[in-house]
């Protein structure tokens, strides 16, 4: 049995990301062999990243307690779901920040990919691979794009077309069985 976060990407009190972050958990139920969990970098309450070390040094030796619990999470799952908004052809800055905060908690394990935004998230979903793969991270080719325009409700309830459903399902699934492909690259 593999484990993934389906990680939010937005901390924002306003944000309708926590509300995809849900949907694709729904839709995860329906994959075997893996166990799905929602991680909400809200709860985490990361700063701007402010360690002594470079994560890549530290060794999973953190200065701080927030960094420390935030390790522990990433370092016990096997893989992860990212939902990101796009702000300006990106991610957010504090999905940027958490990521940023680790090192060797991210490698050797497989990322998929669901991105919303007034172009259906594709520049952050460019903007995230590129991230991850300095990380290690391999991510795999279905991805998410939701349109704020057609899938949400005056840009604040989340309301996806069906159309979408086959799409995550293929995420969810090729990012589970990548993940359990990786695991044994990590004894």
């Amino acid at each position: 049995m593999v484990k993934l976060g389906v990680i939010t990407g937005s901390s924002r009190d306003a944000r309708v990301n926590k509300q995809v972050a849900e949907y694709v958990l729904e839709k995860a139920k329906n994959v075997e062999g893996a166990e799905f969990e929602l991680v909400d970098i809200k709860e985490f309450d990361l700063p701007l990243f402010n360690e002594a070390m470079p994560p890549a040094m530290a060794n999973k030796n953190y200065d701080k307690e927030e960094n420390n619990r935030w390790s522990e999470k990433i370092d016990a799952l096997d893989g992860f779901i990212f939902v990101t908004p796009e702000y300006n052809n990106a991610i957010t800055p504090s999905l940027k920040n958490a990521i940023d905060y680790l090192g060797p908690e991210w490698g050797n394990k497989a990322a998929g990919i669901v991105a919303y935004g007034s172009t259906l998230g594709v520049a952050a979903q460019l903007s995230l691979r590129h991230i991850l793969s300095n990380a290690n991270v391999a991510t795999v080719g279905p991805a998410g794009a939701f349109s704020l325009f057609t899938d949400f409700e005056e840009m604040t309830t989340f309301r996806p077309s069906e159309v979408h459903n086959a799409t995550i399902q293929s995420v969810l699934e090729t990012t589970a069985a990548w993940s359990k492909g990786l695991k044994s690259t990590r004894v």
